[in-house]
């Protein structure tokens, strides 16, 4: 399994000449100034996280199905997610610590592996129990994927250009998202309910085919590697939550608060992300297909926010995409969970507009984490802070679980607000990074 970097002809975050200048300009300078190799890491970054994402919405799609399958209420089902995102902060930090001590690819590969093979075990649970356990080992890959890909890729890329770089690596979870919704639409449209869920899991087998072109086609960035190497704490989680010491600064402080931005962005997020489809069916009324119309505007709206939001954070810097995306966010859950019944034209075009806020609030945060550490522990700070933030906030889909039953689910979609709020103070504990090189 070798992942030895080739050479490349200057480092990643060198000044470019003049010719090369001329190659970063236009609409896609940024995919250009990546090279040949950081263009190859590009997509197994990009495809690893669809390829997450697409195995992420088989449960929330196939919710109520589960729900009538195993006879489960809305607190049991808001488990579902609780229990992976809290796993998955298990399994990113743990997939962050080995992408600093044994390489970012080696690391991207176990954690794709994993998060495919649970995802199919979960079509053969025969009872709640147990695909409860297997989604939550499922968390373990799921968890680490996003951060050790986003790093890769990171490291490969230009101060100038890295924010969009990461926004549209950030985009693939809307093609995965998307992906799902296709299938779980013509899966459920050919099946029964009670075979559909599991058909839709075993489709989940098809990242084993991208860990097959990752072992051989994608390397480290030499630079980076380079770094890495020469530091003895590398992979160090003493390290990310040391104080600072004789005029030096320390990692403690950028951890606390980087844990707190990640909970209050993957707070509000996933309480959409988890509970749209069931509002949707349940208190909207609408069919399979109904539902996955909806769907296609929410969807398009994030992948256009993905992308957006990348280049807005290279054009405003980090922290004030964050801050403005936080409250347009916090507007549109509100207004969306409070249209009034009967006005499904108005449901479905917010749609739009709600998918967009909540996806380009998230293109900063590839760049961001990856600045705010140095190589030696980058993998370890990034993927235990987004992680922990998943964890963290996976109390809230399990919050509007129980609060459903007595709000319904509109109602209860409301306290994802409240993450986003959270998000916009954490940002005052935070520096900003625009333009920062990774060293």
């Amino acid at each position: 399994m070798s992942t030895t970097p080739p050479t490349r002809s200057h480092p990643s975050g060198a000044r470019p000449r003049t010719g090369e200048r001329a190659l970063d300009g236009g609409a896609l300078g940024w995919l250009r100034a990546l090279g040949p190799d950081g263009r190859r890491a590009f997509a197994g970054a990009f495809g690893g996280y669809a390829l997450d994402s697409y195995d992420y919405f088989t449960l929330p799609l196939s919710m109520v199905a589960l729900a009538a399958y195993f006879g489960l209420d809305s607190g049991q089902t808001g488990l579902f997610t609780t229990v992976t995102l809290v796993v998955s902060a298990v399994g990113g930090a743990v997939a962050g610590m080995v992408a600093d001590r044994f390489g970012r690819v080696r690391a991207l590969m176990i954690t794709v592996i994993t998060y495919a093979v649970f995802t199919v075990a979960c079509g053969f649970a025969p009872d709640f129990g147990t695909l409860l356990v297997f989604r939550a080992l499922q968390g373990l890959g799921f968890g680490g994927e996003w951060a050790v890909g986003a790093i890769l890729v990171a490291e490969y890329a230009s101060p100038r250009h890295r924010g969009r770089t990461l926004g549209a690596v950030q985009s693939s979870w809307a093609v995965g998202w998307g992906l799902a919704a296709i299938v779980y639409t013509v899966v459920f449209s050919l099946a029964g309910d009670d075979l559909a869920w599991r058909v839709m899991f075993w489709t989940g087998a098809l990242p084993a085919l991208l860990v097959l072109w990752l072992r051989r086609r994608v390397h480290d960035a030499p630079e980076a590697v380079a770094v890495r190497e020469r530091n003895p704490r590398r992979g160090s989680f003493a390290a990310i939550f040391a104080a600072g010491r004789d005029g030096r600064p320390g990692l403690l402080r950028t951890t606390v608060f980087a844990c707190l931005l990640s909970t209050g962005v993957q707070g509000g997020y996933y309480t959409l992300a988890t509970w749209v489809p069931t509002y949707l069916k349940t208190e909207r009324g609408l069919s399979v297909v109904g539902t996955g119309g909806y769907l296609t505007f929410l969807i398009s709206g994030a992948f256009a926010g993905y992308l957006t939001g990348g280049h807005l954070t290279d054009l405003l810097g980090r922290r004030r995409n964050i801050w403005l995306f936080a409250l347009l966010s916090a507007g549109c859950v509100v207004a969306y969970a409070h249209i009034p019944d009967g006005a499904d034209t108005l449901l479905l075009v917010l749609g739009f507009p709600l998918g967009f806020c909540m996806s380009a609030i998230f293109s900063g945060f590839g760049s961001y984490l990856s600045e705010l550490y140095p190589t030696a522990v980058r993998g370890t700070g990034q993927g235990f802070t987004y992680n922990t933030g998943r964890a963290i906030g996976a109390v809230f889909p399990t919050t509007v679980g129980f609060l459903a039953d007595s709000w319904g689910v509109g109602g209860a979609l409301v306290f994802g607000a409240l993450g986003y709020a959270l998000a916009a103070l954490a940002l005052l504990g935070l520096p900003e990074t625009r333009g920062r090189e990774l060293a």
